[in-house]
């Protein structure tokens, strides 16, 4: 699963699948699915890379270019992993959900 941060690019996606749903069905509704596992990963960055900010810089060894495009490439991956496993923290079910039973419309 890529993540793509442009929140446009995120909102068409849902936006096209809403549209379809009633369409196709079973396909659309997987789709759905992922879009939402989707989103839920791209807030657990977000709220990841918040949550570094407030940890204080220094120490014994500075960071270079190297570490921090690590340290953003560890961020991005654990936010993947924690969104797929089981339902997450259940953002993207809680989505998934609105949009199913109708609640959110675009």
């Amino acid at each position: 699963m890529e993540i793509n941060n442009d929140p446009r690019i995120l909102h068409n996606k849902i936006e096209n699948i809403s549209n379809n749903i009633s369409n196709k069905g079973n396909q659309d509704d997987e789709a759905l699915k992922e879009v939402c596992k989707e989103f839920e990963a791209i807030f657990l960055q977000m709220m990841f890379k918040e949550m570094e900010k407030t940890v204080p810089e220094g120490g014994l060894i500075e960071k270079g270019m190297g570490t921090k495009a690590f340290e953003d490439m560890y961020i991005e991956e654990i936010s993947k992993e924690m969104s797929k496993k089981d339902e997450g923290l259940g953002i993207g079910k809680m989505i998934y959900e609105q949009f199913k039973n109708g609640y959110v419309s675009l």
